[in-house]
């Protein structure tokens, strides 16, 4: 069996694509627990200042595998039980962190969207900081076709970035969206022809800042509505003091002064 996610690091750029073409790059187990090893692997490397994630083929990932459905048709309730499974001290299952990964890794994480993500697969793309997205690329939350809930983060990311009255109405209707009209709804960031070279030229861009800051500004920015005002300023005062000073930060600081490039720690 071909490895279902493969990971080359370049530069601090880390280089994730799902790999099962032949089937959309559908989600089975196999697919889910690559996914959750991966994110975990580049979670723990301080030298990963970007991630790019993508799909092999000609789609990005088409949900949940249509043999999960069959099981399901025949009155089984858990294709795949031990998805639901959770890590003692994680606040997400093991399916739920196929994406939630992605939202919880220091570095800043773009999702290069083509073809079709669907369900479980637009999911994941959520579970990123910022979605590239071809224009004719084809999204949906599609878990009502099936008779289901969003159940990887959808329901708690959606509405971060459609707001919740447009977070419902792709839920109840499962409709599907074009790369398009997903910017203009928030669900995506913006459209180009490729988004994965695109991506690539954003990840490399980010990847030349101190990733000290980066990392920072990025956890300060998953703070935003989910804790007070009172705390997200307190976070937001500590992670300051913390860089001013810092070697990175002179070296930023040095750099601009004398219109060089930076060369940064892990």
């Amino acid at each position: 069996m071909a490895e279902r996610v493969t990971c080359v690091i370049d530069a601090g750029v880390a280089d994730v694509r799902l790999n099962r073409p032949e089937k959309m790059n559908a989600l089975d187990a196999a697919m889910f627990e690559a996914l959750v090893e991966t994110g975990e692997r580049l979670k723990g490397d301080p030298s990963i200042r970007a991630v790019v994630l993508s799909g092999e083929g000609r789609a990005f990932c088409a949900g949940l595998d249509m043999g999960s459905f069959r099981v399901m048709a025949d009155g089984n309730r858990a294709p795949d039980s031990d998805l639901t499974t959770r890590a003692e001290g994680r606040i997400a299952n093991r399916g739920q962190q196929a994406a939630y990964v992605w939202f919880e890794m220091p570095a800043p994480v773009i999702a290069a969207v083509h073809g079709v993500a669907f369900g479980g697969g637009l999911q994941i793309a959520v579970g990123a900081d910022i979605r590239i997205v071809a224009a004719d690329a084809q999204l949906s939350v599609m878990e009502a076709r099936w008779g289901l809930n969003p159940d990887m983060t959808g329901t708690q990311l959606l509405p971060r970035l459609v707001g919740l009255d447009v977070a419902k109405e792709l839920t109840f209707t499962a409709r599907v969206v074009s790369g398009t009209e997903a910017v203009a709804l928030g669900l995506a960031t913006r459209v180009a022809d490729d988004p994965r070279a695109e991506a690539f030229r954003l990840a490399r861009d980010i990847a030349a800042k101190n990733p000290h800051a980066i990392r920072g500004s990025k956890a300060l920015l998953n703070m935003s509505g989910a804790v007070s005002l009172a705390e997200g300023l307190k976070a937001e005062e500590r992670t300051i003091r913390s860089l001013i000073g810092s070697a990175n930060q002179v070296e930023a600081v040095n750099a601009n002064l004398e219109k060089r490039a930076a060369t940064f720690k892990d």
